[in-house]
């Protein structure tokens, strides 16, 4: 038996939690460089060569989203969260700092498991 089963946490958890984690701070990261970088250049120079050189990012935070809403909604189910609590942590992705807190709290609470 692995060390999760015998901790008492239901199969899986763990590596859901290690997808969770990796996701939540790619999310976190591509909502940083998308609402803080892309958009005030998109805005502000639209026609510079800074905006050509960004140009990439909205891209790949619209592809890699899903990802993270998967992510989520697995170690939501994994750890048996309420409909809310998975509703919240996929939104978390949506705002920048939001998955990076929503990140520590899961980490804090896998760790408080008996």
């Amino acid at each position: 038996m692995s060390s999760v089963q015998n901790s008492g946490n239901p199969k899986g958890l763990e590596s859901a939690m290690v997808r969770f984690r990796i996701m939540a701070v790619w999310a976190g990261v591509m909502s940083i460089l998308l609402w803080f970088v892309d958009l005030p250049v998109k805005y502000i120079w639209p026609d510079s060569t800074l905006h050509d050189i960004v140009k990439w990012v909205p891209i790949v935070h619209g592809f890699t989203y899903p990802i993270y809403v998967l992510a989520a909604f697995h170690y939501c189910i994994k750890a048996r969260k309420s409909l809310t609590t998975t509703v919240l942590f996929i939104l978390a992705g949506t705002l920048p700092i939001a998955s990076f807190i929503a990140e520590r709290r899961a980490l804090a609470e896998f760790k408080a498991r008996p």
